[in-house]
């Protein structure tokens, strides 16, 4: 585990273009940096290409027939983009995907101790952190991972990942499914994590959750990114706050319609 703080390494996506199937335009021209030691939230709607951007960083792209016809993917200013996912994940990156994707047959302690499979002497220290992060799981770590609840999962998948000391952790989607309790509970999990000295990209369509714990922000929109700033100024910015805070509806107004209903296209859509 790596003491908390910002160095000068940085995680890169540098005009990034994903093409699926040879045909299917996923990302195009995305350029987004992940500083050593932060949070990094990336937002955007179902189909922005979010998640193809974590596959390309991940090198789990040819498992869904997706390819990278341009750009790179640098750590501390290597390309690492030609790499296969083990290789990734030995240069300290790892990946929680969406759906959490648990061995469901397999105990928690053997969901666990799989995660830890590039780093196998670390196993007893990764589980030491993982169930002091977790306590549900250090309660059931001999239950059948798949009749855990969906936060329990989520826990699992998270925990999982930690267990190789991943100086990246990318989080697609954590708190999608989950009630809005163990949402919280997610976000703090995130923070706790981070201020281990793990830095996360989070991929979230939950932007309050994301932006209330991050330093910086990018949105996808068309498998472009449309805005990139501190998190500060995307939560003051009027289209950020419209489109995705879901603070645009007519004051006093509860309905979901009102706040869905938008009077206006997004500005870098016009």
């Amino acid at each position: 585990m790596r003491e908390p703080g910002v160095s000068g390494a940085v995680l890169a996506v540098n005009n990034l273009e994903v093409v699926y199937n040879d045909v299917m335009l996923a990302v195009s021209g995305a350029s987004v940096e992940v500083p050593e030691g932060r949070i990094v939230a990336l937002l955007g709607s179902n189909g922005a290409g979010k998640t193809t951007l974590l596959r390309a960083v991940s090198g789990l792209l040819d498992v869904h027939r997706g390819a990278i016809t341009k750009g790179t993917v640098t750590l501390d200013g290597a390309e690492i983009q030609r790499l296969a996912p083990a290789r990734v994940v030995r240069r300290g990156i790892k990946q929680v995907m969406e759906g959490r994707r648990v061995f469901a047959e397999l105990t928690v302690e053997e969901n666990l101790r799989v995660g830890a499979h590039v780093s196998p002497r670390g196993i007893d220290q990764g589980l030491v952190r993982v169930y002091e992060l977790f306590p549900p799981l250090a309660d059931r770590r001999r239950a059948t991972a798949g009749y855990l609840s969906g936060g329990e999962q989520q826990m699992l998948a998270m925990g999982r990942a930690l267990m190789s000391d991943p100086r990246y952790l990318l989080l697609d989607e954590p708190s999608l499914g989950l009630a809005p309790r163990l949402v919280e509970q997610v976000r703090d999990l995130i923070v706790a994590i981070n201020q281990q000295g793990t830095t996360v990209l989070l991929v979230e369509q939950n932007a309050s959750m994301a932006l209330s714990i991050a330093s910086h922000g990018y949105v996808m929109e068309n498998g472009k990114v449309v805005m990139d700033k501190p998190t500060e100024e995307l939560m003051a910015d009027e289209d950020i706050r419209e489109f995705y805070l879901g603070s645009a509806g007519e004051e006093g107004s509860g309905s979901f319609r009102d706040v869905k209903h938008y009077k206006r296209r997004k500005r870098w859509l016009s």
